[in-house]
């Protein structure tokens, strides 16, 4: 699937004060290497699983609730985890912090590599997300502190923003291609290699840096709010398959909540938060996060919707689906330079109504082609237009949030933009699951009673579609009967997939709303951002 959480990188860096201990005096060219290599083999893990999605679940006989677990269980430490890694690079070492995540990142590989479950999948997923959240930031910190001029930095964030971006068109080409003649396993295998000669490079060539002045850990709000998220994401995901009135989906939301009042009071309390709770004192920063939340929610749950449409429901191969997500994840630096004059000249509000609204109208037009159309020409203009959606909201997403508060916040404004949109993008895939699978079901459940199935065959299907969902009936290699409802499973994958694109696009319209409303005018004093590249 598509991806754009980011660290998000200040694309116009002010000079530099004295140097930070352990911080290098002059540019340092392998320390651009090593973090360049670095960022790009965690946005290839991020972006990996977009094109097999459909072989993964074929493999496995994995159920819906399964599959969303081995996108969310990279997503979630990437998300949660990447402010904390920051500080911990900054205390004790960026260039530890390099070679231990892509170490940590190579382990998660292999145990994905050699995954013969979905549980050990998942498992392997969580850990190289562990190490993708160290290597986000601290690939963009070696560089800073290894370019102390603002032209060498300037072109060392470049560099950064290219390989971010090269990670991302890489990634669906690398893992359908692989797939195309091997299991699955040897796409993650692949990533397992490069993490490996990451670690290499980075304890080679990368110079240390630290700057631990003024720099402390928030334990208390990293674990309640991980506890927080982490119990959400359980009852949406578990809700069609547990039942949403289950003690344990049920107990998991009361869980979610004490954890988030947890983390909220840790975070007005601490002394060092990793959520400086009053910026959203800020209206127009408020309403520019809830923009970045429900937006990402919308792009990354319609990106998933593709993903599931194309790789499980219409059993396209690993190739052509990466051709698909190849097509939208070009587009961004196809128009980048064209995307920086646009926030120059006409500021981050017009081009965040006209990127969500752009997504929102190509996920509806995604919902009106056929599910049986498997051919790129009738899928060719919502691809093409959700790219450009895409590309106009990463060029201005953080730039209207750092645009909402006085300069001397403006890291910090865009550190909680950067958490809070990826907290939303985790949400998509969890709730677009959540919602089409139940969707699915509901019209599964009724359709199976009226087909002119004998009771031994009704009996089998049923009892396949309550232990594994719909997307393991769809799947399963049921002899003659399959034949039977292969017809019904697939209507009603496509009806539950295609009505769950009305929600996502519906988010959307709603963030295109919030940007128009709150975010035409630039406030007063504050200075115009640039565009970061985002992990897209």
């Amino acid at each position: 699937m598509v991806s754009s959480p980011a660290y998000d990188p200040p694309a116009a860096p002010p000079d530099p004060p004295a140097a930070p201990s352990g911080t290098p005096a002059v540019p340092h060219p392998g320390t651009i290497v090593a973090g360049c290599l670095a960022v790009c083999l965690a946005q290839i893990g991020l972006v990996l699983p977009a094109a097999i999605n459909g072989v993964i679940q074929r493999s496995l006989g994995t159920s819906g609730a399964e599959l969303t677990w081995i996108t969310d269980a990279f997503l979630v430490p990437a998300a949660v985890l990447a402010l904390t890694f920051g500080v911990v690079g900054d205390l004790y070492g960026r260039k530890k912090l390099l070679v231990g995540g892509a170490l940590l990142a190579a382990v998660g590989y292999l145990v994905s590599a050699t995954s013969d479950s979905p549980a050990q999948l998942i498992t392997g997923q969580a850990l190289s997300g562990i190490g993708a959240a160290a290597l986000f930031p601290a690939s963009l910190a070696v560089i800073t502190a290894g370019t102390p001029t603002p032209a060498a930095r300037a072109r060392g964030l470049a560099s950064w923003t290219t390989a971010l971006s090269l990670g991302a068109l890489i990634a669906p080409l690398l893992s359908g291609a692989v797939v195309e003649h091997a299991s699955f396993h040897w796409a993650f295998a692949a990533a397992g290699v490069l993490a490996v000669v990451t670690a290499a490079v980075a304890w080679r060539l990368a110079a240390e840096s630290s700057a631990p002045e003024g720099r402390s850990l928030d334990w208390p709000g990293q674990i309640t709010i991980a506890l927080a998220l982490l119990a959400l994401l359980y009852g949406i995901i578990q809700g069609p398959t547990d039942g949403w009135g289950s003690v344990t989906v049920a107990g998991s939301f009361a869980v979610a909540a004490v954890m988030l009042g947890a983390f909220i009071a840790a975070e007005s309390r601490g002394t060092s938060p990793m959520l400086r709770l009053e910026l959203f004192r800020n209206p127009a920063f408020s309403t520019s996060a809830a923009m970045a939340v429900i937006g990402m929610f919308g792009f990354l749950g319609g990106a998933y919707d593709l993903s599931i449409r194309l790789g499980v429901i219409q059993h396209q191969s690993p190739l052509r689906v990466a051709v698909s997500f190849l097509i939208i994840q070009a587009v961004t630096p196809l128009i980048w330079p064209l995307l920086v004059r646009l926030l120059q000249r006409v500021g981050p509000g017009p081009m965040l109504v006209t990127g969500f609204v752009s997504l929102a109208v190509a996920q509806l037009w995604l919902r009106a082609v056929p599910v049986h159309e498997t051919g790129i020409p009738a899928l060719l203009g919502p691809l093409v237009l959700s790219g450009v959606g895409f590309g106009l909201v990463v060029a201005a997403i953080t730039a209207a949030a750092v645009n909402a508060v006085p300069l001397h916040l403006t890291g910090m404004a865009a550190a909680t933009t950067s958490l809070v949109r990826d907290l939303g993008q985790t949400l998509g895939p969890a709730v677009v699951g959540a919602v089409a699978l139940a969707t699915a079901t509901h019209q599964l459940t009724g359709s199976l009673g009226a087909a002119a199935l004998t009771p031994a065959e009704h009996g089998t299907a049923a009892a396949v579609l309550d232990a594994g969902g719909p997307l393991a009936l769809h799947t399963a290699d049921l002899g003659p009967l399959s034949a039977k409802i292969a017809p019904l499973t697939e209507r009603a994958l496509a009806a539950g997939y295609g009505d769950v694109l009305l929600l996502t696009a519906g988010a959307c319209v709603i963030a295109a709303v919030i940007a128009a409303v709150s975010l035409g005018v630039r406030p007063r004093g504050a200075a115009p951002a640039q565009p970061e590249e985002s992990r897209s």
